[in-house]
């Protein structure tokens, strides 16, 4: 056995040769561009070229940071919570029979100052989380550029048990806000309506690119077979009776619903005052009334309502949390010239930015 043991190794070690020849080498050329042989700069790190890039890179960061603050603190905003003060329809709409019944509430509030320039209406929910996994699942994206098709993702959601497709599917359109809120001016005496805007509120890309409605010579012929959520109160066809290009799928309040936030708490653009008339610089100074028709509860999961008029700068709206972030990365470049904390500072500005 020990011999033909010896054997087989003197085999395999005469052999081992011959297969390594035969063999493609993965070597690279022996070249300066493969071997990583190429001149190069190098910065040559000093105490002064160091301490002037963080400080350099400090102040920028703090004059941005300042602007952004500035900017945001300027913002005009007026936020009103009308979840207990339209409690009775609050109680109306706890029960489902109720929902073709309409509700009516009113709510008075006053600008004390000018809302200048670009006015935006938004609502705001409390409590209402939009980020759990099988709700944002429970869409279909190929339903919603036109094609006629069914998605599991959209159980319990699909169909109605006679085999009825919905449409839209799923339960984030069936949770689609829809309160209607109209605002009016009260001048002297008079009572003038506030124009809004109800087209245009949605994202280009969504509007043109992500939603599309059925082929059809009429929409309402397109959504034949179909049957509107279980919580809608009117089919899709019918989601804006004023204007016929802004129903269906492409419709903009059903747009913007559709892209759901990562927090809880969150605002939706729903109008934008028309600058006409009276409100061609904005909104003026003086009482104002919502009119809103309740329709969406929030009792049951402890939620909040609001309605939102704010104003717009070059940042953005009235959010100072990337202002902030820009100052405290800008003093700690300066005050801590440490490398570590350094490159900590700028990686959190990078993640605001």
């Amino acid at each position: 056995k020990y011999v033909s043991f010896s054997r087989k190794h003197d085999l395999d070690k005469s052999s081992a040769p011959q297969e390594a020849g035969t063999r493609p080498s993965r070597c690279p050329d022996n070249s300066a561009f493969k071997q990583q042989k190429l001149p190069a700069w190098k910065p040559r790190l000093t105490i002064a070229s160091v301490l002037s890039t963080f400080f350099l890179t400090g102040a920028f960061c703090l004059s941005v940071g300042v602007s952004l603050v500035v900017a945001a603190n300027s913002v005009r905003e007026i936020q009103v919570d009308y979840s207990d003060k339209c409690s009775n329809c609050s109680k109306l709409r706890e029960n489902s029979s109720n929902w073709n019944n309409e509700c009516l509430c009113s709510i008075n509030f006053t600008l004390a100052e000018d809302m200048l320039g670009d006015v935006f209406m938004y609502y705001g929910l409390q409590n209402f989380y939009q980020n759990h996994r099988r709700y944002v699942l429970s869409r279909s994206d190929e339903q919603l550029l036109g094609r006629n098709v069914q998605n599991t993702y959209c159980a319990p959601f699909a169909a109605y048990k006679n085999g009825t497709p919905m449409a839209p599917c799923g339960a984030i359109a069936n949770s689609m806000f829809n309160d209607t809120i109209d605002l009016f001016y009260n001048f002297n005496s008079s009572v003038i309506q506030v124009p809004l805007l109800k087209t245009g509120n949605s994202w280009w890309t969504d509007k043109n690119v992500k939603f599309r409605n059925p082929d059809s010579h009429n929409l309402s012929a397109a959504f034949a077979g179909t049957a509107r959520p279980p919580y809608w109160h009117k089919p899709a066809y019918l989601l804006d009776v004023e204007d016929e290009k802004n129903n269906g799928y492409i419709n903009d309040d059903f747009i913007i619903w559709m892209r759901v936030s990562a927090f809880a708490t969150f605002k939706n653009l729903y109008r934008r005052i028309s600058r006409k008339g009276q409100f061609t610089d904005g909104l003026p100074a003086g009482n104002y009334t919502f009119h809103i028709s309740y329709n969406f509860p929030v009792t049951k999961f402890k939620g909040k309502k609001y309605v939102i008029l704010s104003t717009m700068v070059w940042s953005g709206g009235s959010n100072p949390f990337l202002g902030i972030a820009y100052l405290v990365c800008g003093t700690v470049l300066i005050h801590h010239p440490n490398p570590n904390l350094s490159e900590a500072a700028l990686l959190l500005m990078h993640i605001c930015s």
